[in-house]
């Protein structure tokens, strides 16, 4: 499923991330994934949320730089070789996969994983049908996800 990330460029400095998690707080944001990039100067920010456009407007008000970008994402079994499995399949079809962020949910027996790839629409094709043979007669989704 293609999804909007948000990122947010920082200065590499004490402070700034908290003063990105404050402005959230106080808009009553609440963040469902985060991964954070760095460089000597800068760090990227990046994280997903349940209303993209509304919180890139907030962050702009506060005077943080933010891009939304548009991503994937899969569900897959939280158990070793699983994500390997994916990776490899989209390697074989040449997705060049930028970066990508994970994590477990507890108590699912699920793991969800972010990508940032050159190919969204393919990729999404490539995904859709290998979940379709696991999906079979998985109806409900636990935890309140975004996605």
């Amino acid at each position: 499923m293609i999804i909007q990330q948000i990122s947010v460029f920082l200065e590499n400095r004490t402070g700034t991330l908290a003063e990105v998690l404050a402005t959230l707080l106080e808009n009553n944001i609440n963040v469902r994934a985060m991964s954070v990039a760095e460089t000597a100067d800068f760090g990227i920010l990046r994280f997903i949320v349940n209303r993209p456009e509304e919180v890139e407007q907030v962050l702009r008000k506060a005077q943080f730089a933010v891009k939304i970008t548009p991503v994937l994402t899969m569900i897959l079994d939280d158990s070793p070789g699983s994500l390997l499995e994916r990776i490899q399949a989209l390697s074989g079809a040449g997705i060049n996969i930028e970066y990508f962020y994970a994590f477990a949910v507890v108590g699912t027996e699920k793991a969800r994983i972010v990508l940032k790839v050159d190919d969204l629409e393919h990729t999404q094709q490539l995904i859709g049908k290998y979940e379709e043979g696991q999906r079979q007669g998985e109806i409900e989704e636990t935890a309140d996800f975004y996605w």
